[in-house]
């Protein structure tokens, strides 16, 4: 068998104060998942813990995101995570503090 891309969700995620990159690619990803049901896995004869998840999370500076944190959010499956640059950055008026806005992509396979 070979792995099937059975799923492709796209999520938004923010941190409005702090610029914590993490925090905002994890809530991009649960905006991603948290509205589906996953129960095409048992319909055809497997578990959800045999999917593969790939996520990839845009935002401005990719080297500020924990990869293992975002992969936590993942409920089921093996995740993987890769971080490119994209999403946006908002300044506050006087410069000290920004918006942080995450891009998700989140991909599911099963070896089918």
């Amino acid at each position: 068998m070979a792995l099937k891309r059975c799923v492709v969700e796209m999520g938004l995620g923010t941190d409005l104060h702090g610029r914590d990159y993490t925090k905002a690619a994890q809530r991009a990803v649960r905006d991603a998942l948290w509205h589906n049901s996953l129960g095409f896995a048992r319909a055809v004869g497997q578990s959800v813990e045999d999917m593969k998840v790939e996520v990839t999370i845009g935002v401005p500076q990719p080297d500020a995101v924990d990869k293992d944190q975002v992969a936590s959010v993942l409920p089921h499956g093996t995740g993987t995570v890769k971080v490119v640059q994209g999403g946006l950055e908002i300044p506050s008026e006087d410069g000290t503090d920004a918006t942080v806005m995450a891009n998700a992509a989140v991909v599911v396979y099963m070896d089918l």
